[in-house]
C-alpha cells in the first residue's frame, strides 16, 4: 500500500511539473506587446558596409544585396528564416526583409525596427514573440542602438494611414500581369537588370523584389531626410499572376512618421513618378 501511494504521489508530481513546464514555455513564447509609441528605426554608431554585412552574416542573417540609396549612403537588405516564414502568410510578402542604412556622410547607421514594420505589415497576423526575437538578435549584433525620433503608436500601426482618405496597407498599386516567371523575367531584363536589386522567393508563386528608382525620382529622399533612406530600394510583390506595390502615400509616410502634410505635398510629384518608374518594365 505504501509503495502504491508513493507511485501515485510521484505520478502527480511529474504530471503537474509537466504542465508547469509547458505553461512556462508558453509564457516565454508570448512576450507582451509594447504599449505607447515605438520607434521606426534603431540608430547606432557608424560601421562600414563591409563590417555590417559581416556582422549580419555571422548572426545568421542572409544578406541579399547592398544598394546605393543616396550619395554616400547604402542600404543593406537582409532576411532570415523567421521573416520568410511570416512573409509566406497571405498578403504579408513585404515583411520578408529588413534593412540597415549605413550613412557614410553623417557616420551613423539606422536599422529598421522589426517591431514597427512587423506590426504594420502583419496586422492581425503579428506574432510579437517572432519579431521581438529578431529585434533582440539585431540589438546583440549592433550594441548601444538608440530609438529614433520617428515614432508611432504601436497599437495604431496595424490600421495605419497618413490621413483620412489616404490608403491603407492593403490598398496597392498594380504594375503588370502575367505568370510569375514572365513578370520576374521582365523585371530582370529591363535596362539589363540594372534596377533589379534583390529577390526573395517566399513560395512557389510569390516573390518579393527590391527595385531601384531612377536618379531623378529618388531625390525625394534627400528632401525629406536622408536618415531614413533605407526605405529604398522599392518593394514589389510578384504573386498570383500580377505585380503589385504598396501605395506611395502609405510606404513613404510609414517610413517617415514625422512627415507633415506640407512637406508631403511638396514630394507628391515624386510619388507619382515612382509608380511610372515601376511600371516601365511591364510596358
Amino acid at each position: 500500500m505504501k509503495k502504491l501511494l508513493v507511485l501515485l504521489f510521484s505520478a502527480v508530481v511529474l504530471s503537474t511539473s509537466g504542465y508547469a513546464d509547458n505553461g512556462a514555455q508558453r509564457a516565454k513564447g508570448t512576450a507582451e506587446e509594447p504599449k505607447g509609441e515605438v520607434s521606426a528605426y534603431l540608430a547606432g554608431a557608424y560601421i562600414s558596409v563591409a563590417d555590417a554585412e559581416t556582422k549580419l552574416k555571422a548572426g545568421g542573417f542572409e544578406v541579399l544585396a547592398t544598394y546605393e540609396s543616396v550619395k554616400d549612403g547604402h542600404t543593406i537588405i537582409f532576411t532570415c528564416p523567421s521573416l520568410k516564414k511570416e512573409a509566406a502568410k497571405p498578403n504579408r510578402a513585404n515583411i520578408a526583409v529588413m534593412k540597415l542604412f549605413v550613412d557614410d556622410e553623417t557616420k551613423r547607421i539606422s536599422l529598421a525596427n522589426p517591431l514597427y514594420f512587423g506590426k504594420a505589415y502583419m496586422q492581425q497576423d503579428y506574432d510579437h514573440a517572432v519579431f521581438s526575437a529578431v529585434a533582440a538578435k539585431l540589438e546583440a549584433l549592433f550594441p548601444d542602438l538608440t530609438p529614433s525620433a520617428d515614432k508611432m503608436e504601436f497599437g495604431k500601426l496595424a490600421s495605419y494611414r497618413f490621413a483620412p482618405g489616404m490608403p491603407f496597407y492593403e490598398d496597392v498599386d498594380f504594375l503588370g500581369e502575367g505568370t510569375s516567371a514572365e513578370l520576374l523575367a521582365k523585371l530582370k531584363e529591363y535596362k539589363k537588370g540594372k534596377d533589379f536589386i534583390y529577390e526573395v522567393k517566399i513560395s512557389d508563386d510569390t516573390t518579393l523584389v527590391g527595385y531601384g528608382l531612377s536618379a531623378g525620382t529618388k531625390r525625394f529622399v534627400t528632401k525629406i531626410g536622408r536618415q531614413n533612406a533605407g526605405l529604398l530600394p522599392w518593394p514589389i510583390v510578384v504573386s498570383g499572376g500580377e505585380t503589385t506595390t504598396l501605395k506611395t502615400e502609405y510606404y513613404i509616410t510609414l517610413n517617415y512618421p514625422l512627415l507633415d502634410m506640407t512637406l508631403f505635398r511638396e514630394i507628391a510629384p515624386s510619388a507619382r513618378d515612382i509608380i511610372k518608374d515601376l511600371r516601365k518594365p511591364f510596358k
